[in-house]
């Protein structure tokens, strides 16, 4: 038998505690002494005691936690749990994370409001271009939904053109459109241009289509991942205004170097324009 003071030791957790999972029926002492009242326990309850503090640190709450050890789950169902539980904390860090990101690119442009811009906007004929292209629909334009959708099919594209033996010849290009069900939400075509003679009929598993030519464009490039890009967009925003243009659509993303880091991302922003 070890005392509670031996058991808390060797379980790394505080007496404290011990007393309070014994309050609430969640881990009792093997005995107490009727006359001291003293707590102890046997070795074998450090196995429930770790079951109770990984559950918790996995964010149940005790009374889940007494729910789960009561039913006697197994180590493998319960490995299984704790594993479930890890994959959706580290979703949710990896959201927090690009929210992180959102919010500091926020910040850097209200910080550099009234500052001179670094970003060099230039007005340019965009080429029409044969290539491969996926649709999918994102709830809006928010960062948040739109990366979720267009990460995928990228993905998906790049695998139907590696299963057709089909190269790509130039870089990828995503552009948006409204998908006109007026709830925001926004029709995203991926494209990866690819040589002419691909047959626009073939059973590829991709439209193939001729993206349009833009006559004018207003362009800048961006350096870092897309969740940063808030910045570059609203250069766009400044230059159109001041420079007696008027925007005709959403922006073209032309993807020039994509390295496994994405702060190594650089994407030319291409804006649709006319004069007035």
């Amino acid at each position: 038998m070890l005392n509670i003071g031996d058991f808390a030791k060797h379980g790394r957790v505080s007496v404290r505690m011990l007393r309070h999972y014994d309050a609430i029926g969640l881990l009792r002492p093997a005995r107490v002494d009727p006359v001291s009242g003293y707590r102890c326990y046997r070795a074998a309850q450090l196995a429930r005691l770790n079951r109770v503090i990984a559950l918790k640190d996995l964010g149940f709450t005790l009374q889940q936690v007494r729910a789960v050890l009561d039913e006697e789950v197994d180590a493998v169902e319960l490995r299984g749990m704790l594993r479930l539980r890890r994959a959706e904390l580290a979703a949710a860090m990896a959201a927090d994370a690009q929210r992180l990101s959102r919010v500091e690119a926020r910040l850097r442009t209200i910080e550099s409001e009234g500052t001179m811009s670094t970003h060099d906007v230039v007005v340019k004929r965009v080429p029409s271009v044969r290539a491969a292209e996926l649709t999918g629909v994102a709830a809006s334009y928010e960062p948040q939904d739109i990366g979720p959708v267009i990460g995928p099919l990228f993905e998906e594209l790049c695998g139907r053109l590696a299963a057709a033996g089909i190269d790509g010849t130039g870089p990828s290009v995503a552009r948006y459109e409204d998908t006109g069900e007026g709830d925001g939400s926004v029709l995203i075509r991926v494209a990866v241009p690819i040589a002419a003679p691909v047959d626009p009929a073939g059973e590829h598993g991709f439209a193939v289509v001729d993206l349009p030519a833009v006559e004018e464009a207003a362009t800048v490039v961006h350096r870092g991942s897309m969740d940063g890009a808030l910045g570059s967009f609203q250069a766009l925003a400044r230059f159109i205004e001041e420079n007696g243009y008027r925007s005709t659509g959403y922006a073209r993303e032309l993807y020039l170097e994509c390295p496994d880091d994405p702060a190594g991302w650089v994407t030319e922003l291409q804006e649709p324009v006319t004069r007035g």
